[in-house]
């Protein structure tokens, strides 16, 4: 008798989530790109110690770089190995992505923000997104619609 093999849960593929892009930019574009990590890197995000919060993202000399993502380091990684918790990584995009990503930054004024990561067929991939800044006002106006919809979808469950 064959036995069913376990499917992993997809929902569990997210490692970390970057919250704050969605409350301080507009999100236009988005697009899926492959990182660079070492060993104990990789083991670290199974573990899920990754944090995108003060994390950008940086375009120099026609390659995508991730700065400021902090990936705490396990107490049992090895002695020889003196991790870096917020080194820049690479981002791994196609050259098609890279020049649609370099011509809306320098001439149109976007800006690159990471913004969940999370696994992909047993490979750490992170989404990041072409973002225009938020204003104020543009604040409490998404505020506002959110909150309306919340209470229409409220109003509507009751009756």
């Amino acid at each position: 008798m064959a036995t069913k093999k376990n499917k992993k849960n997809t929902s569990n593929s997210t490692i970390a989530q970057n919250r704050r892009a969605r409350h301080d930019y507009f999100l236009e574009d988005k697009f899926e790109a492959g990182i660079v990590l070492e060993g104990w890197e990789v083991k670290s995000l199974r573990d899920g110690r990754l944090q995108l919060n003060e994390s950008y993202v940086d375009l120099d000399r026609g390659e995508a770089w991730l700065y400021g993502a902090h990936i705490s380091p396990m107490l049992s990684a090895s002695t020889h190995i003196h991790p870096d918790n917020i080194r820049r990584r690479k981002l791994l995009l196609n050259r098609v992505e890279l020049n649609r990503l370099v011509g809306a930054v320098d001439r149109k004024g976007y800006t690159i923000v990471p913004v969940v990561m999370y696994w992909k067929k047993g490979r750490a991939k992170l989404e990041i997104a072409l973002a225009k800044g938020k204003q104020q006002h543009d604040k409490r106006a998404s505020a506002k619609d959110k909150d309306w919809a919340r209470e229409k979808s409220r109003i509507f469950r009751n009756k």
